[in-house]
């Protein structure tokens, strides 16, 4: 997760969402893609309204995928990947994009490690030379591994250990709410486990996971499809195939038994908690219901939660909803619908918690209002269109799809899947999912309101 503030860190498609959606009068964007003979996907979406473009190269390695033992490793190595290489020492990288005017980034999800650039037209070949460069081979280096592995460890400082609530909305939360150790383990990574990486793990990793079969690349903006794929054979072309280890089962069933946890917080002023439920599947047939649901419930001040909890109720101090470290498209794996919400001191999780199935109970006994669907949709049909309108989220959104659904051109789909949702759908998916049974709570408090709590009941916990 570089030089980002805070933590925003399979094959096809099994199930269409064909009969839930109807056509929707929806921006389409052009999409191509080609894959070369070694196995590297190449995606040019054109467009030339700028003298830009966006390119982004997804690799499907993510938290899930990292050995055991070695916790935080694929956000260790995104982090080396700017390390130079034998061809571009440290530092060239940044300097040949920044230095025409562009910008580069890269992040650390559960399903995949992405890194984005966008610059202008000129700096194309440039671009594409330096990420086929780093994916031939890397400076591995005893002193660029151990000088990331402390920026590593000061990043979890500065975002977890050192900050309120640290994080445990999108950490703890999943060690608690899955069984697996791939779903549930610590992707920032532990200290221990971080110091423990060594050279030959790097180059394990690199050489399992970042070869061009395990690769989508997407250039978006101001070239043509011919000039696109031309490019990308000629940077990458002559990269070897390299094999990826097989995936494991990451597959969960639904909770069966609500989990309870209190910690306390010596930075927090207030309590909190994060109530988190299993989501449907990437591509089920309650996805995109339960994206549109997440929105109802948690999707800013119009929504059910915020008016009941925070202006009505007045029991909570805010809330907010997330899909852990992605969002509602972006998994390809077991994950969880979070609710993030401050409380009064006065107040308790349990009073919280009755709340929130309160409003969840009213949607399974009557839906949602058709002003409020409708608003609902629109917000999100607005969202995805203007997240869309910059090059390098283009590229990015393209790279992403095509990585986890198998199919770039879902890009065009998403919005017809909203647009197709109803409130039988809502009600449903609410029924579903967001049960009792199927939540994992942490209430969050202060270390002195914890210490008088327990005291209060005689207890030493």
């Amino acid at each position: 997760m570089r030089k980002c503030h805070l933590p925003v860190l399979l094959a096809g498609v099994s199930l269409s969402f064909a009969a839930l959606a109807a056509d929707s009068d929806q921006w389409k964007l052009p999409v191509q893609v080609q894959k070369l003979p070694n196995g590297l996907t190449v995606i040019v979406t054109e467009d030339h309204t700028s003298p830009t473009i966006g390119v982004s190269v997804v690799y499907h390695v993510g938290m899930r995928l990292e050995p055991r033992n070695r916790t935080g490793f694929a956000h260790l190595f995104e982090h080396l990947m700017f390390q130079g290489t034998p061809n571009a020492p440290k530092g060239v990288f940044d300097r040949t994009i920044t230095g025409g005017g562009g910008r580069n980034n890269g992040s650390t999800r559960p399903d995949f490690t992405n890194y984005i650039e966008t610059a202008p037209v000129s700096a194309i070949d440039s671009i594409l030379w330096l990420e086929a460069d780093r994916m031939k081979t890397l400076d591995f280096s005893a002193a660029s591994l151990k000088n990331q592995q402390d920026v590593v460890k000061e990043e979890i400082r500065v975002n977890v250990k050192n900050q309120p609530y640290g994080g445990f909305m999108w950490i703890d939360i999943a060690q608690h709410g899955f069984q697996k150790w791939e779903n549930n383990h610590d992707g920032y990574g532990s200290f221990e486990d971080l110091e423990g990486a060594s050279l030959d793990d790097v180059r394990a990793f690199h050489r399992d996971y970042y070869g061009p079969n395990n690769a989508v690349l997407a250039i978006a903006g101001d070239v043509t499809p011919a000039q696109g794929f031309a490019l990308a054979k000629k940077y990458f072309g002559g990269i070897a195939i390299r094999p990826t280890p097989k995936p494991g089962d990451f597959s969960e069933p639904l909770n069966t038994q609500e989990k309870r946890i209190e910690q306390s917080d010596a930075l927090a002023q207030v309590p909190a908690i994060a109530a988190a439920w299993k989501v449907p599947a990437r591509g089920s047939r309650d996805h995109a219901a339960m994206a549109v649901l997440s929105e109802v419930l948690a999707g800013g001040d119009a929504s059910l939660f915020y008016q009941g909890l925070v202006k009505g109720r007045e029991i909570a101090l805010n809330v907010n909803g997330s899909f852990g470290l992605t969002d509602a498209w972006d998994f390809d794996g077991p994950t969880q619908f979070v609710v993030f919400a401050l409380y009064k001191p006065n107040g308790s999780a349990d009073t919280l918690l009755a709340a929130m199935d309160d409003d969840i109970a009213k949607v399974v006994k009557d839906g949602v209002s058709p002003a409020m669907l409708k608003r609902v949709k629109t917000q999100m049909l607005a969202d995805w269109n203007n997240k869309l309108e910059s090059f390098i989220n283009r590229a990015d959104t393209l790279a992403r799809l095509q990585t986890l659904w198998g199919d770039a051109n879902v890009v065009n789909q998403i919005p017809g899947w909203i647009d197709g949702v109803t409130a039988a759908d809502l009600q449903r998916v609410a029924a579903t999912y967001l049960t009792a049974a199927n939540r994992t709570t942490i209430d969050r408090k202060p270390v002195a309101a914890r210490t008088q709590t327990n005291a209060a009941a005689g207890t030493t916990k």
